[in-house]
């Protein structure tokens, strides 16, 4: 078939389940297959090396696309919600967001980019600030929608060039005392003297590397972080029953966001048992942009209402962003495979090599002469 020219060239083709994931490096480094895709930004930028890689059989390559980035956040549970840790639930009105403006280092290598939103790499993709389009929207619920909103896209605080992690710790410990805690003997505590202790939930014991870094930023506010492993099963059943004080969650994108975030960002997904609505959004401004999203029947009006929830959810400091990548990082045998010069834009990374490369045969032998 036309459409199909040049597609499904591999007879064969064989996928190899490693428990182990260092086993499964070693596995791609000592010829046992030919094509592995990363997701450790520690592996790709340390590990990726050897005989192989040195003699140009095994290459790495980083490939741009176009993919919705979706978005990999921490979540934490909102006061009112059954909390085991007191003080997470003791903040007062607003304290919420100022303790979540901390939480910005970030360290991968430089292969990740900071997730700045609900909409990464997609038409949605906030920027500026709001139009009269928006502006329209969010008037009605402007007492329940915060002033940053009304202004410029918020970015995350930075680490680099003329900001500091010392200055981020500083403007963190005024916005703390400024909502009633202080330190005491060492020990961030608010009025009653309750200190403030949080736990990191994980079901990854290998998340505690990353964890690890904002740790001992927080002991120096005098906050405790304790890391916490648990195994899937209990790890989703305390997600369902939102058991937990903090966890990270990836969110996947989208090009046509629609009725899905009501069960993300929705009040009554609120108080609903294993919905999607880890942080406990209850608003009335979300509500009506996710209604707006989901009744709009153009691209002008589901833009302007994507925007809207965009600067709401990011002004409200729900989530804190984490990271995304721009990239799908493949080690593949040169020797063996052949690849298309071009990616297509919104090709997920191991469906196009599946689907458009091709092996690369060996040289016919020539008959000899006698």
């Amino acid at each position: 078939m036309n459409v199909r020219r040049g597609q499904n060239n591999f007879d064969r083709i064989e996928v190899k389940i490693y428990k182990d994931a260092t086993a499964r490096l070693e596995a791609l480094k000592a010829g046992e297959f030919d094509l592995m895709r990363f997701f450790s930004a520690g592996d790709w930028a340390r590990r990726v090396n050897g005989k192989r890689f040195d003699t140009g059989e095994l290459v790495k390559g980083e490939f741009a696309h176009k993919l919705p980035s979706g978005f990999q956040v921490t979540c934490s549970t909102p006061a009112g919600r059954s909390c085991r840790t007191c003080c997470a639930c003791a903040r007062g009105p607003g304290s919420g967001n100022r303790l979540r403006e901390w939480m910005n280092r970030q360290l991968f290598y430089g292969l990740y980019q900071r997730v700045h939103g609900l909409f990464g790499n997609t038409a949605c993709e906030t920027h500026g600030s709001p139009s009269a389009e928006e502006l329209a929207l969010m008037e009605p619920w402007r007492k329940s929608i915060p002033a940053a909103a009304f202004g410029s896209m918020p970015q995350p605080p930075r680490t680099d060039g003329d900001h500091s992690l010392r200055g981020n710790l500083r403007s963190a410990k005024a916005l703390l005392n400024a909502a009633g805690w202080a330190v005491k003997d060492g020990v961030l505590r608010n009025a009653q003297g309750e200190a403030l202790v949080l736990e990191y939930m994980d079901s990854n014991e290998g998340g505690v590397r990353t964890v690890s870094p904002w740790m001992r930023n927080l002991e120096k506010l005098g906050v405790t972080l304790k890391f916490r492993s648990v195994d899937f099963a209990l790890y989703q059943e305390r997600l369902q029953k939102f058991d937990f004080d903090i966890t990270s969650i990836n969110f996947p994108g989208t090009n046509n966001p629609g009725q899905e975030f009501a069960d993300l960002f929705g009040s009554k997904a609120a108080d609903t048992p294993d919905s999607g609505n880890l942080s406990g959004v209850k608003s009335p401004a979300v509500d009506a942009m996710i209604r707006a999203m989901t009744r709009a029947k153009t691209q002008e009006q589901l833009l302007p209402a994507c925007h809207a929830l965009e600067r709401i959810i990011v002004s409200s400091h729900y989530l804190i962003p984490q990271w995304a990548a721009g990239t799908h990082r493949m080690a593949y045998n040169a020797w063996r495979l052949v690849r298309p010069a071009v990616l297509p834009p919104y090709s997920p990374g191991e469906t196009w090599v599946i689907n458009t490369w091709w092996a690369k045969l060996p040289a016919p032998t020539l008959p000899t002469a006698h």
